[in-house]
């Protein structure tokens, strides 16, 4: 049998295709976009977090930070969701009932923490000391010297690194299926999965991995749009002599490109 006939019907079925489509559109895009939705803000919301702990002088804080970031980025994606999925599960049970839904968002958002965390703490670590000794002299305080100053810088300058963490984060999504979703929970790749096994033809997850093209590589072409807008920065703009005094302020941002 020819080798090329063989790898078309078994990939580039378009019937088994068409029949995948609908429930791929109305189920399994809805539950990508929102798997890797909710773990993108929670991750980045705790990887924040672990950002500013990762660099403080307390070591109690410092600590248990870099522990955590070393065991979540050292741990198989799959082998974490197990071990949220099945080990919280009799929580999950008490908190939510039998729905393993939130356990893989929480899942997901755990992983994806420890490699923002990871992103933030670099970019912010890049922001030049004079930045905050200018704050300091300004008369902020430590904390909000952070918040208003370095932090917003750091986070502009690894916008390109944390959406590739985001392009990624959709592809893990589609790990969640080890933790048995309900039909009406099923992400792109368990619908796929699913129709491979019924019919014994792996167009249906070609299909699948078509949708999750169709969303990555936007986000791809984002990513080099936003890093050559950092690296060439806006265009200068005039100042009228009412917004004068506004520049005082501005010796806090100091040369950051």
């Amino acid at each position: 049998m020819d080798p090329l006939h063989t790898l078309w019907e078994t990939f580039f079925d378009w019937q088994s295709m068409r029949e995948a489509l609908p429930e791929m559109l109305t189920v399994g895009l809805p539950n990508t976009l929102i798997l890797a939705g909710c773990a993108a803000v929670l991750g980045s919301v705790l990887g924040l977090l672990l950002a500013v702990a990762g660099i403080c002088r307390t070591r109690w804080l410092r600590w248990p930070a870099r522990v955590y970031t070393d065991v979540f980025r050292g741990l198989p994606a799959a082998a974490t969701i197990l071990l949220i999925g099945v080990g919280l599960a009799p929580l999950g049970m008490q908190v939510w009932g039998s729905n393993p839904y939130p356990l893989g968002v929480l899942a997901l958002s755990l992983i994806a923490a420890a490699y923002i965390g990871e992103i933030f703490r670099a970019g912010i670590q890049s922001v030049e000391t004079s930045q905050l000794e200018g704050a300091r002299a300004l008369g902020f305080s430590w904390p909000e010297a952070m918040r208003l100053v370095i932090i917003p810088q750091g986070v502009r300058r690894v916008l390109p690194a944390w959406v590739n963490q985001l392009i990624a984060l959709i592809k893990d999504s589609s790990l969640v299926y080890f933790l048995g979703l309900l039909a009406s929970q099923r992400e792109l790749f368990r619908i796929g999965q699913d129709y491979a096994a019924n019919t014994g033809n792996q167009s249906a997850l070609l299909l699948a991995g078509l949708f999750y093209l169709a969303l990555t590589v936007p986000l791809t072409h984002a990513v080099n749009a936003i890093d050559r807008r950092l690296r060439h920065g806006r265009p200068a703009t005039p100042v009228d002599d009412d917004e004068e005094p506004a520049l005082a302020g501005a010796i806090v941002e100091g040369n950051r490109r």
